[in-house]
């Protein structure tokens, strides 16, 4: 007899691969347990026998992906090596493709919305998230050697999450579908700062 892919993995990963789609189709408020438990044809015995709560839960699919986030760095890194303007430019194609998906939503943005109580153990999880992202995006326009690369990768950052919004609450047309040829934009006019000042 052949064993399935989804029998192989763990009950704890079932757990978390289930709950983090759910999440993501419902949002982390809009789905219990008992929801959670029926997707990974598991129990809430198993449940708690690895999360000591609901919010345990939603703190382990927030950690994965951010951990998810660090194969996506070294990629971007690989795919340009020595060459700093490509890799920022390659990174903002990659975001407006992941904008065009239908999965769009990013977990930890959509947890931050949801997740109003700053005591919230999610809530230290998705800041370190947010701060090593605006890090690495830093690193990128410090390696594009852009003028004020400080001011650009929050000006990318910002444009990012508006385009986001905007695609929520408007769907893929409109100014989140020129998300690419604005972010471009804005480097390029960085960029051409930064050379005039040379």
């Amino acid at each position: 007899m052949t064993t399935d892919s989804p029998s192989r993995r763990s009950p704890r990963d079932r757990i978390v691969d289930a709950a983090r789609g759910l999440f993501r189709k419902h949002g982390v408020r809009g789905v219990g347990v008992d929801a959670i438990v029926d997707a990974a044809d598991s129990n809430k015995m198993t449940l708690y026998r690895h999360f000591s709560s609901k919010d345990d839960l939603i703190v382990e699919c927030l950690r994965r992906a951010g951990m998810e986030m660090d194969a996506y760095w070294r990629e971007l890194e690989e795919a340009h090596p020595g060459d700093g303007l490509a890799r920022l430019r390659d990174w903002v194609r990659r975001i407006a493709d992941h904008l065009g998906a239908n999965d769009c939503n990013c977990e930890l943005i959509s947890a931050a919305v949801q997740l109003t109580d700053e005591d919230h153990p999610a809530r230290s999880v998705i800041k370190k998230f947010k701060d090593a992202q605006r890090d690495h995006v830093l690193e990128l326009c410090r390696k594009a050697r852009v003028a004020n690369a400080e001011l650009l990768c929050d000006t990318l950052l910002l444009l990012i999450e508006g385009a986001r919004l905007h695609q929520q609450s408007s769907g893929h047309e409109g100014p989140s579908a020129r998300f690419a040829e604005i972010a471009d934009a804005a480097i390029l006019s960085f960029a051409e700062s930064s050379a005039v000042a040379e």
